[in-house]
């Protein structure tokens, strides 16, 4: 049979245990041990970067303990039910990279912090190329960069934590009931594999439930137990070979049903270490000469200012640690000086018993109960007390400065509408003094590859959006929206950076508005959308908000604790908002992308699925895009009231003109870098438009 490896044997792959032996008995806790496995210098080929020259990239592991009984450390769930040392501290192992100046000399005293997402580092690929240096916009400063593991439910080979499971005072199993959802397989698909992190407590499918359904609201079929296992049966006729991290079907799993598997699980792993870890060595990166066992910090006394950087799940995992208290390390210091929580608009499920940290927006998965707002408001649908995202921060003193980034695919399909308006979505929470916020409408999650260019729609050009053609779908929809953020975010971060080390404050906020009028019902009547000749209307495709009952033992305000109830009780739907849009169809609030001032098209935060158990509803979080006609004839044979390209712009150079007079409005505005600027404009003129 095969199983999960245990902490004890994640503990043999980097010596964990016997290090921390060999280490003072008086060694504080925290970082315990740092170990540096590679070190290229130069990388990037020796690439020389302004005065400041070349940089050198550093990884390795990282290990620590911590104390449970520690103030700091007591959100922690089960973390007092965590397997001690001779000290009486948990353990944990995390992985690290870092990004520096060959010379240190040249630093600029600013370590930025990237959380990585799913195991993987994205500042690079928000702000370079996939993970090269792109521009070298942070080398050319002299910047730091660093990034580390604290995910504890992630394979070896990412950026992750490796975190032990809790267990009983009597050394027992903890159980709990857990439900997993499975749909989008493929023909011929014989097992499926199960979340991380969440063993069965028995493989007697008698004592689970796997149901399969076609749509959320029909007839919901029970498999009989002896029709299914916990096996994996990919080279092996069903049942194949027992496998707690598998669960296979005799014939297979069909397409477009939902699969869902309800069950007791055991021994959850002590996921909100994690959060700790990071506490831990960006606190040591900026504070600490040595690891207790002599080994240097690689950028000892030339941290003077931490900015942290996350998007999608790792933003929500920012959200997370402030709401938390990790902002305070252990000796109450704060620990992130600023803090960007970009395209993220909830916290991470980490912090509870047999959590899913992957987890994103689907129904059932927690991610949307804590505090979602910055300023201390009632959550009146819910029942809870006044609350905010800072008041641990606050009460430790150790807020930093934020700049929340965002997009139009955060309200549709990630829920992003009571972080600005409450449960009720009926008054503006406003932001306090340390946040700003900036809107970038007309998005997709992430934003588009941007560019300048009339997409062609013909069959010969399909799957090309974004760089000239388009693929339209059955309900007229181009799947790719290229609206960018880039652009704008990399502008708004180095103003944040600026905040945080200048104390230059970074623009006003914009965003949209109930007292407005910039916030309305997610349907097209309200928003003002246009009817257009084969297009879908964006009604009821906005993803619901469920104000969920998970049981008594899970502490909704802080998404920790222990989860009782399985699929959850839903008590109501809680109303949310999306923004206004003109005859256009594109958005009115908000920092706009230069391509946006100047459209192409409609650009839209939502789409619709084709196919599958999902169809007909919104796309995850994928936005979408409906090319303007090109001409005025185009336009009166489709019947779209939206003015063609043609009838907008007149001629190629007066496009260009627009692109070069927007691009000089952001620049004005400090929403976009002189040098995108002159990129974004020299886009344009190369274009196809109108030429």
């Amino acid at each position: 049979m095969k199983t999960t490896p245990t902490f004890a044997a994640y503990l043999s792959t980097g010596c964990l245990l016997a290090c921390a032996l060999a280490w003072p008995a008086a060694a504080r806790a925290g970082v315990t041990g740092l170990i540096i496995e590679s070190r290229q210098s130069p990388v990037y080929n020796g690439q020389v970067f302004g005065a400041v020259g070349a940089y050198e990239r550093i990884s390795g592991r990282f290990t620590g303990e911590l104390d449970p009984q520690d103030a700091h450390n007591t959100i922690i769930n089960d973390l007092a039910l965590a397997p001690r040392n001779t000290r009486g501290k948990v353990e944990y192992e995390a992985t690290f990279w870092m990004l520096k100046p060959v010379d240190m000399g040249k630093a600029s005293g600013v370590l930025i912090y990237n959380v990585p997402n799913r195991g993987r580092a994205t500042l690079l690929g928000t702000f370079g190329q996939g993970g090269e240096p792109g521009d070298g916009l942070f080398f050319k400063r002299g910047d730091v960069i660093v990034s580390s593991g604290w995910q504890g439910d992630l394979a070896p080979g990412t950026e992750r934590v490796v975190v032990p499971v809790a267990r009983n005072p009597d050394g027992s199993s903890i159980t709990g009931p857990v439900l997993q959802r499975f749909s989008g397989v493929t023909a011929g698909t014989a097992s499926l594999s199960l979340a991380a992190g969440r063993m069965p407590a028995s493989l007697e499918t008698a004592k689970a439930t796997l149901t399969k359904r076609r749509a959320e609201n029909s007839a919901v079929i029970t498999i009989a137990s002896a029709d299914w296992a916990f096996s994996d049966s990919r080279t092996a006729p069903f049942p194949g070979t027992l496998d707690e991290t598998r669960i296979s079907l005799r014939g297979g799993f069909e397409p477009g049903w939902l699969y869902e598997l309800s069950y007791l699980a055991k021994d959850p792993p002590v996921l909100g270490i994690g959060l700790a870890a990071t506490r831990d060595l960006v606190s040591f990166l900026r504070r600490d000469a040595k690891d207790p066992a002599g080994t240097d910090n690689p950028v000892a006394a030339r941290i003077t200012h931490v900015v942290a950087q996350g998007d999608s799940q790792s933003g929500n995992v920012v959200k997370t640690f402030i709401h938390l208290g990790f902002n305070a390390d252990e000796k109450g210091r704060i620990v992130w000086d600023g803090a960007n929580d970009h395209i993220a608009a909830r916290q991470t499920p980490l912090n509870f018993r047999f959590a899913i940290p992957g987890g994103a927006t689907a129904l059932y998965e927690p991610g949307s109960e804590p505090v979602l707002w910055w300023t201390p408001t009632e959550d009146k649908v819910r029942g809870r007390p006044t609350a905010s995202l800072l008041d641990r921060a606050r009460a430790s003193n150790t807020v930093p400065k934020i700049v929340e980034t965002f997009g139009a695919a955060e309200f549709w399909g990630l829920r992003m509408s009571p972080g600005l308006i409450g449960t009720a979505a009926d008054h503006d929470i406003p932001l306090p003094p340390e946040v700003r916020r900036y809107y970038f409408p007309g998005t997709t999650h992430g934003g588009g590859r941007g560019g300048f260019a009339v997409p062609d729609t013909t069959t010969a050009a399909a799957g090309r959006a974004g760089r000239g053609g388009a693929s339209t779908n059955e309900y007229g929809l181009v799947n790719n929206n290229p609206n960018p953020q880039k652009e704008t975010h990399r502008a708004l971060f180095l103003a944040l950076i600026d905040w945080v080390t200048k104390g230059t404050e970074p623009p006003p906020s914009q965003y949209p508005r109930l007292d407005r009028g910039d916030l309305v019902p997610p349907e097209a009547a309200a928003m003002g959308f246009p009817r257009i000749p084969g297009a879908a209307l964006p009604d009821h495709l906005a993803n619901p908000i469920y104000d969920y009952d998970f049981g008594p033992g899970f502490v909704g305000n802080d998404m920790s604790g222990a989860i009782s109830l399985q699929p959850p009780i839903i008590r109501t739907i809680i109303p949310s908002r999306v923004p206004r849009v003109n005859a256009d169809g594109n958005e009115t609030s908000g920092v706009p992308s230069v391509l946006h001032q100047v459209p192409l098209g409609s650009y839209l935060g939502w789409s619709v699925t084709t196919n599958g158990f999902y169809a007909g509803l919104q796309s995850g979080f994928a936005g979408s895009y409906i090319p303007f006609a090109k001409t005025k004839a185009e336009r009166e044979a489709a019947g779209d009231p939206r003015p063609s390209i043609e009838e907008r712009y007149g001629t190629h150079e007066k496009y260009v003109e627009l692109v070069r007079a927007a691009a000089a409005r952001a620049v004005a505005q400090r929403f976009l870098l002189p040098e995108d600027a002159d990129r974004l404009i020299a886009q344009a003129q190369e274009g196809n438009v109108l030429k």
